[in-house]
């Protein structure tokens, strides 16, 4: 997914604050407190109304975020990056920027982010199997997510940023298909 500059920027500079020396608290932490402040404002049609509204004066939006904020028991720096969003009327791009800030967090921290599709699921030693090949291709602690596509008949598909690893039946059956073709 694609990020716009702005939410990656509001991103950049809490991944900054929540990584910093002074920050005193887990950066996934922050994320977590983020997502509960989310899963508030995306399930309430008023809070969003009234968050988004310019007819709304900002002190208002911010006791509110404020009230939210201390009955979900987020820190200071999730509390007040709350506040710099309603401050700015970004508070509506709050999703797109945790998306941004989850990636740029796990870049920050050494990790990548890979995409694993097999043809069927797979038990915990083929998990960490294909972890430990992983990170061994990348040089970094890889976060897998797993999916299961019937149509790979059988194998996996590995997407790692741009990088594809077809280990699928498919996907063999094509480039020997493309190989006959070329000779």
């Amino acid at each position: 997914m694609t990020h716009s500059a702005l939410a990656s920027r509001y991103a950049s500079a809490l991944v900054d604050v929540a990584t910093g020396l002074k920050a005193g608290v887990d950066p996934h932490q922050v994320l977590r407190e983020l997502r509960s402040f989310e899963e508030v404002f995306t399930g309430s049609a008023e809070l969003r109304n009234a968050l988004t509204s310019p007819a709304v004066p900002p002190a208002r939006k911010r006791a509110v975020v404020g009230r939210i904020g201390e009955k979900l028991g987020i820190s200071r720096i999730a509390r007040n990056f709350l506040f710099v969003l309603t401050d700015h009327r970004r508070i509506a791009t709050l999703p797109e920027v945790l998306e941004a800030f989850d990636l740029l967090l796990d870049e920050r921290l050494g990790f990548t982010r890979a995409e694993i599709s097999s043809a069927s699921e797979l038990d915990q030693r083929q998990r960490d199997s294909i972890s430990h090949e992983l990170e061994r291709l990348t040089g970094k602690n890889v976060r897998m997510r797993f999916s299961v596509d019937r149509a790979l008949v059988g194998g996996l598909v590995a997407r790692i940023g741009s990088t594809v690893y077809d280990g699928s039946v498919r996907g063999r059956l094509q480039a020997l298909g493309r190989r006959l073709a070329a000779e």
